[in-house]
């Protein structure tokens, strides 16, 4: 499959900038290269942030089917990266009565989603107490 074309899953293969994992590596039945590399094999792996932002944005309009409008937060985890994503659910007029959502979103080292949720609902004009 080449670059930009969708597989029979409908995923699009993104150029990759890891280098190919060598036939002697054993796979797991997820088609990964099997977990006993080392640390400093693994941290090369991962991704830049603003990379694993736009893999956050992307996946998660493929799952949700609506666009995103902002990653208000991107923090590197153990495993990979948690990225909130800001989304609008439901608009309305006037906009500032759209309906946003903040979805945390959780990569591995590679940028695959892993997993996501939906944190919060609120208003685009509403000020978060919080901060």
């Amino acid at each position: 499959m080449a670059v930009g074309e969708e597989d029979e899953t409908g995923r699009v293969r993104r150029p990759s900038s890891k280098k190919p994992v060598k036939k002697a590596a054993r796979k797991t039945s997820a088609g990964r290269a099997g977990s006993h590399t080392s640390e400093t094999k693994r941290a090369a792996r991962r991704v830049s942030a603003p990379r694993a932002m736009r893999y956050a944005a992307e996946q998660l309009q493929e799952l949700l089917g609506r666009a995103p409008e902002s990653v208000s937060a991107v923090k590197p985890t153990e495993g990979g990266w948690q990225a909130d994503v800001e989304v609008l659910e439901l608009e309305r007029i006037p906009g500032t009565t759209s309906v946003m959502a903040s979805y945390r979103v959780t990569l591995d080292e590679e940028g695959e989603l892993l997993a996501y949720e939906r944190t919060r609902r609120y208003t685009r004009a509403q000020i978060d107490p919080r901060g």
